[in-house]
């Protein structure tokens, strides 16, 4: 939920900015509103197949929103949120907001389509599912995605999953208490802290398994000495069900959900809802500065006339530095030109680097293999490895792409409290477009095949050696053997040939899916640092535009106040202390933002 004092201040601000007449300053403002009317706090619900993530989302709400079966399987995200009422509804994204289609279909039956028995392979092509609950814990905008069990970070799913971490505000890896963290868990761990501000594990099913405590301290060890710094909660969603149903608080406590439920409120959606303080605080008082500026230089100078040269010069060279700042010359403009065609040859090297080193590593498997036989078990290896490298590119672009951002922001500011912007990145899944490796035509040997093969060179040799035989007085049949042993030889090299082939069509087939990987996620990468460019450009140009605008009148309005005249000047003084008592307010109220999280404390204050 957005904080109604933020929101009112906001609105505010807004009023001040069209009474003195500066529009520009709106535009920063209607973005800081749009951001506070968004209420959702994104919480993924991230793991491995059958290890109780939809079980755990159904614990959390009271609700059987998520099918749960032992042959049950998601194959579609699920997104649980806040309604007044019960609802459900499937949604098919397009290239625009105007082409999503959203159908509505009964809660009961969501189970046929989100999950891998109700539609497999996601053949349905829906982007996810949604469902609306009226309960008291998501009302605060906390929203629940159960997504499909992610494999690591070799799998489809997994880098499906790994490009939507970035738009999420946190994660909840679920391992069951079966067996301690596997190496492809604690990659994805190592992988979700690089992207998301908040990653916490839950060890699930502690009912089934007496001894899950030694489980749970294992698995804190192996968090220790990857160097993840994460907190686990152990939970038993059968119990917590189970307590909701008899209301049983000290089943409930068993359950293990309480400090999981404190961390998602106290931890996530207070997180959120600080960040909203901090960034409105932030800009608000970025407006207020801005708005006073030029009220201050013309009260200065209506107020001791003999600074106006000193003053008017001290601004002239602001204004300059402000100038210089729109130019395409500027350092932070060359830091992000520079940075972006940086990143673009880095990543792109990386991405062909590691695609190399899987079509050598493939080539040698199938140097070593008939792929007629193998060809199943390749392909998954061969899959695993490509959505191993895409995600490994993609989470290196990201936090490049998020250091450059704090290196433009750094040059931009030179030292001075700046305003980032919040960067976004697609969570469309890692190389999308790209078709799944084809199985090539393995032409075979057949028995007919290999008798007639085996009687063509055979029949050959029977003859030559035959004639050869008749010379010396033996009968033709004589050759016999020999054309035998040249039968099976030819058959021999015929299989040696086909081999050859299927091996050679094999590689090409692997060789032309490297190079559409390559040519895919190399255009994902390059259109992510694009926007992120563009978004970094369009801020910071944003930010010098108004500081060179706020200069400028505060040049004008320190040289309009030589023209008042001495009977105007005391009216003066006193209207522009009063206008300046306002904005200061203003300032306060933004400052308590911060200071006082109590909304009531502050949002009653002076107008």
């Amino acid at each position: 939920m957005a904080v109604p004092a933020a929101v009112e201040l906001v609105d505010l601000a807004l009023k001040a900015t069209t009474a003195y007449e500066r529009p520009d300053l709106g535009g920063r403002l209607l973005q800081t509103r749009k951001r506070l009317a968004d209420p959702d706090v994104r919480v993924l619900i991230v793991g491995e197949f059958k290890q109780g993530k939809s079980q755990l989302v159904n614990a959390l709400v009271n609700a059987p929103v998520c099918p749960v079966d032992d042959d049950i399987a998601t194959a579609v995200p699920t997104v649980v949120k806040y309604a007044e009422t019960t609802g459900a509804a499937l949604v098919r994204e397009g290239e625009s907001e105007d082409s999503t289609e959203r159908t509505a279909v009964p809660a009961t039956q969501l189970v046929q389509h989100v999950s891998e028995a109700g539609n497999p392979g996601n053949k349905a092509l829906i982007s996810y599912a949604e469902v609306g609950l009226p309960r008291k814990l998501l009302s605060g905008g906390l929203v629940l995605v159960d997504t499909p069990g992610v494999g690591g970070l070799g799998s489809a799913h997994g880098a499906a999953t790994m490009s939507a971490l970035p738009s999420a505000d946190a994660v909840l890896l679920v391992s069951d208490a079966a067996q301690e963290y596997t190496a492809p868990e604690l990659e994805f761990l190592d992988a979700a802290m690089k992207l998301c501000p908040n990653v916490a594990c839950v060890l699930t099913k502690t009912d089934l398994y007496p001894h899950w405590r030694r489980i749970e301290e294992l698995d804190r060890g192996h968090l220790r000495k990857a160097g993840v710094k994460a907190e686990i909660f152990p939970v038993s969603s059968v119990l917590r069900l189970h307590a909701a149903k008899e209301q049983d608080a000290e089943l409930m406590d068993e359950s293990g959900f309480k400090p999981l439920v404190d961390y998602l409120l106290h931890k996530v959606v207070a997180q959120s809802d600080d960040l909203d303080r901090r960034s409105t605080s932030h800009d608000v008082l970025s407006v207020a500065d801005q708005l006073a500026s030029g009220m201050k230089a013309e009260l200065s100078i209506l107020e001791d006339p003999e600074k106006v040269n000193a003053l008017v010069e001290d601004l002239t060279k602001a204004k300059s530095r402000a100038d210089e700042l729109k130019q395409r010359s500027s350092r932070w403009q060359i830091t992000l030109n520079d940075g972006v065609a940086d990143l673009q040859s880095d990543i792109g090297y990386d991405l062909r680097d590691r695609l190399r080193t899987i079509g050598r590593e493939a080539d040698r498997l199938i140097d070593e293999s008939d792929p007629a036989e193998v060809w199943e078990q390749f392909s998954d290896w061969f899959h695993q490895q490509i959505s191993s490298a895409a995600s490994a590119n993609f989470v290196w672009a990201a936090e490049r792409a998020r250091y450059l951002a704090v290196q433009v922001a750094e040059h931009f500011a030179e030292g001075a409290e700046i305003a980032m912007p919040e960067l976004r990145f697609d969570d469309e899944g890692i190389a999308g477009k790209v078709d799944q490796l084809e199985q090539p035509e393995a032409e075979r040997l057949g028995r007919g095949m290999q008798l007639l093969t085996g009687m063509k060179g055979g029949y050959g040799g029977m003859l030559m050696f035959g004639m050869i035989g008749t010379l010396a007085g033996f009968s033709v049949f004589a050759g016999a053997p020999a054309g035998l042993l040249l039968g099976i030889k030819a058959v021999r090299d015929e299989k040696k040939r086909l081999l050859t082939k299927r091996r050679a069509d094999a590689k090409q087939g692997v060789r032309k899916h490297i190079d559409e990987v390559t040519f895919q996620v190399g255009k994902d990468s390059g259109d992510m640092l694009r926007r992120t460019q563009r978004q970094l450009r369009d801020h910071f140009s944003a930010l010098a535009e108004e500081m060179s605008t706020s200069i400028s009148a505060s040049v004008q309005a320190a040289q309009n106040a030589l023209k008042t005249n001495t009977s105007g000047r005391e009216k003066r003084i006193r209207d522009l202390k009063a206008e300046l008592a306002r904005i200061d307010g203003m300032a306060q109220r933004a400052k308590a933002l911060v200071n006082d999280k109590r909304a009531t404390a502050i949002s009653g204050g002076a107008a």
